[in-house]
Order: C-alpha cells, then sequence, then structure tokens
C-alpha cells in the first residue's frame, strides 16, 4: 500500500505547497483524501489519471480541501471516454448540495457540461476517445456521513470520526484506512480531541496537521481547532500509533530552521517516528 501527499500546506499559496490532499494505491482501488487546489495536476505529476481515482472522501468543506473537486469530477468525466464508473464521494453534510452545486442540472458547471456533450466538435473529441453518443453527464454516488460510518472495499476498511475543527459552522471528519498492510488516520483538521485519539488507536501511521510553531499559534491566537507539533505529538503519543507524518503546515514551517523546530517539538510530546512531509512525499506499508 502507497500513500502520497499531493498536498500538504494551507489555504495560504506559497511555492512549496498550497492546500490538502492524500492519495493511497491500494490493490485495484485509488482512493483520494481530500482535493485542495491544485490537487488534480499533483494527482497527474504522480503519475496517476483522475480516472483511476476510485472514491474521494472529504473531511470538511474548507476551499483547501475542496477547490479542485470540481477539477477532478470533469477532468475524469472527460478524459474517461465512453463511461466512467461514478466516482463515490463521502463526506460530511452537506458534501450531496456540494456537489450538485458542481454538476448538476442547476450546477456552476452545467453550461460547460451541455456544450461538451451537445456540441459536434465536441462529440468528435469524445468519439475520438472511444465514446459512443449520446454523452451520458459526469456521475457520482455520494454518501454523506456522520462519526463512526464504515465504508469498505476489497481489502480495506474506512472509518469516520469526529475532528474538532470549526463546528458548528461546517462538520468535519477525521479517516482511519484499515488494511492488511497496516493502518492510516488522517485527521483533516482538528484541535487535539479524545475522538481523534480513539480513533487512532494503534495505528501504524498518523497524519496530523501541524499549522505552525506552537508557540507562534499561542501567541498569535490560532491554536484553537487545530493543531501544531507539540499538541500533534501529544495527540499520536495518546493514541499509541507507531508514526506521526506532520502535514498541513503553513508557510512559517518552509524554512529548514523551522523545521527542525518543528519536528523537535513533536519529539519532546511523541518518542516515534516523526517525518516533516513535503508535497511528493511517499510513504509504503
Amino acid at each position: 500500500m502507497k500513500v502520497q501527499s499531493l498536498g500538504v500546506g494551507t489555504p495560504t499559496p506559497s511555492m512549496e505547497s498550497w492546500g490538502s490532499a492524500f492519495l493511497v494505491e491500494h490493490g485495484a482501488d485509488t482512493l483520494m483524501f481530500d482535493c485542495g487546489p491544485a490537487a488534480t495536476h499533483k494527482l497527474v505529476q504522480a503519475g496517476y489519471s483522475p480516472t483511476d481515482v476510485d472514491y474521494l472522501f472529504l473531511t470538511h468543506l474548507h476551499f483547501d480541501h475542496t477547490v479542485d473537486v470540481p477539477a477532478l469530477l470533469l477532468t475524469r468525466w472527460d478524459q474517461g471516454g465512453h463511461y466512467v464508473q461514478p466516482l463515490e464521494v463521502v463526506g460530511p453534510t452537506p458534501t450531496d448540495r456540494f456537489i450538485e452545486d458542481l454538476i448538476g442540472p442547476r450546477g456552476a458547471f452545467n453550461d460547460d457540461i451541455e456544450a461538451r456533450i451537445g456540441h459536434p466538435a465536441s462529440q468528435q473529441v469524445f468519439l475520438n476517445r472511444g465514446g459512443v453518443l449520446p454523452r451520458p453527464r459526469p456521475q457520482t454516488n455520494n454518501t454523506e456521513i456522520e462519526s463512526g460510518h464504515q465504508i469498505s472495499g476489497e481489502g480495506w476498511r474506512v472509518t469516520s470520526g469526529h475532528a474538532q475543527h470549526v463546528q458548528p459552522y461546517l462538520d468535519s471528519l477525521a479517516f482511519r484506512l484499515d488494511t492488511d498492510y497496516g493502518s492510516v488516520v488522517f485527521t483533516g483538521d482538528t484541535e487535539p480531541c479524545a475522538e481523534i485519539e480513539d480513533l487512532g488507536r494503534g495505528a501504524d501511521v498518523l497524519y496530523s496537521m501541524c499549522w505552525d510553531l506552537q508557540g507562534e499559534m499561542k501567541k498569535a491566537k490560532e491554536d484553537t481547532g487545530q493543531t501544531g507539533p507539540h499538541t500533534a505529538g501529544q495527540m499520536a503519543s495518546a493514541a499509541k500509533v507507531k508514526k506521526l507524518v506532520l502535514v498541513h503546515h503553513g508557510p512559517n514551517l518552509n524554512s529548514p530552521e523551522n523545521r527542525r523546530m518543528a519536528m523537535e517539538e513533536a519529539s519532546k510530546t511523541f518518542d516515534g517516528e516523526v517525518i516533516f512531509a513535503d508535497e511528493g512525499h511517499v510513504l509504503e506499508l
């Protein structure tokens, strides 16, 4: 099983990172967790096609986790030829409305979709890719879930858990992926909470946000609803995971010195292996 960090940044774009997205290849299935800025392009850079993605799990609907969803949906549909299996989209309420507002009959991209279905030039491109007219619209199977929901595939199971972030404005989830190769937890955006510790109990790897150095977060009053290296380490330690991967880090952590300090902070509260992940980082289990 291979986990690729496609996006490890925040809403603030930098030369090094922007937004959140992770890809897991497990047997015949490819699972994507969040789909932040440029995730579709980063997916292709990692050697995959949008048509490879079978499941998309959304932790919450902040734009740095979802803004590339239309690009993924439309590219997957446009490049897929005659038939592409509907993408399985799993997330908290209002995921169904979010997808409908993008590609539904009254959605933001409906005019584009209708043009590609109806115009002769677009029809010819579709035929050249192996399509058969009439061209179907892009389709998804949407599943809105809460904490404790489970979805299974061949050799894997994803369990959702509560993440404490910006409630009540947005529901937020974390996900645990269990396989024969090991278990991985994607915390999404959260402050330390017992639910994440329970979800991550004994996992092989915990991917946790690391917004900034803990002292900087406290000074800026940005330590609510999210974790820094110190609290990410505490959470990983309480869950007794084997490995902690720091992601979702802001531009202040792009400097080598601050990265080193972040890893040192995490290691003070967690005695397992700590990884500071760049975009493109690959972890194999």
